[in-house]
């Protein structure tokens, strides 16, 4: 029994301790775009980046939902997406997960990787770059197979009139707050009965042949799961420690941030994708195996130039 107060008791402290630190970046968010929407600043910027919007099969609007997620968190561009009330079908909703999932917090991930020693231009390319490339393929793929165009089931809807007052605004907003600290109770609770039952532990097994095959060092595997099942901040900062003391090679860390880049918190993030009506199979499996083709591929033609050129372009040591 105690151990069952203690389990319920630690879901409800971490989920008000993300909920808090979330909403420090989220209600100067949520104003900032509600100025930059009155002011015609989505309109403008939906204009600019429709091309790049076109050729992965979403509505233009969804580049300032990718943007947020990029420079702020994944959270903050749901509210944008939220207050943006653009509808999508399943595909379309499963290419933007896709976009969001491999580019998201861009400052503060990249400053990570940075700190163990890979390139800013690198995590840059490899993040944002293959993030587009899988959204691309993903549309073609629907589009060839028609696949998955019914309207998607969004658990998170907006509410409200559709042209509210500002304080009618407020409120909605203050709803969506408070359904933010609902989700994300469900999503640590939802963690944390996955890690009794032992899945990360399950998964971790499953992908440690594919990363051995990848090149990563009996050392750097197992931290490199810990940040694909928990997230870049653990195992990118185990790794950066590591990488530090010189106790990895580093072309391991390399390799094992650029795949950490792109697949990290797959347990939390799919869950919190689903939220937007997002397929699982695309944005689990697709993803995962996205990722490992990817940086396999990285990985065989790193080896084809000599440390030199390849610490001088990719990577340098930070071992003290």
């Amino acid at each position: 029994m105690n151990k069952v107060v203690a389990f319920f008791k630690r879901t409800v402290v971490d989920s008000f301790n993300v909920s808090m630190t979330l909403y420090k970046v989220m209600i100067p968010t949520i104003i900032v775009v509600k100025i930059f929407q009155e002011f015609g600043g989505v309109v403008w910027f939906s204009s600019l980046i429709s091309p790049l919007m076109d050729a992965v099969g979403l509505p233009s609007e969804m580049g300032i939902v990718w943007a947020t997620a990029m420079l702020i968190n994944i959270y903050s561009s749901l509210v944008v997406l939220i207050n943006l009330d653009v509808p999508m079908t399943v595909a379309q909703a499963s290419i933007l997960s896709s976009l969001i999932l491999l580019a998201h917090s861009m400052p503060i991930e990249t400053g990570l990787a940075k700190k163990s020693g890979i390139s800013i231009w690198w995590t840059l390319l490899v993040r944002v770059g293959g993030a587009y490339l899988l959204g691309w393929i993903l549309n073609q793929l629907y589009m060839a197979t028609d696949a998955l165009q019914q309207p998607a089931n969004m658990v998170w809807q907006p509410s409200g009139t559709a042209d509210p007052s500002l304080l009618n605004w407020a409120l909605t907003q203050v709803q969506n707050l408070v359904l933010v600290f609902v989700i994300i109770n469900v999503l640590i609770f939802t963690l944390n009965v996955l890690k009794v039952i032992g899945v990360e532990k399950l998964i971790g097994k499953a992908l440690s042949p594919f990363l051995r095959l990848l090149g990563i060092s009996k050392e750097a595997t197992n931290l490199t799961l810990i940040g694909i099942t928990l997230g870049l901040s653990y195992g990118g900062g185990l790794l950066i420690n590591e990488a530090q003391k010189g106790h990895i090679a580093p072309r391991d860390i390399f390799t094992a941030i650029t795949l950490l880049g792109l697949l990290h918190s797959l347990i939390e993030d799919t869950l919190l994708m689903l939220v937007i009506g997002a397929d699982f199979n695309t944005i689990f499996w697709g993803r995962l195996l996205f990722a490992l083709v990817l940086v396999g591929i990285i990985s065989r033609a790193a080896k084809l130039l000599d440390g030199g050129s390849y610490e001088k372009y990719f990577y340098r040591s930070v071992a003290n």
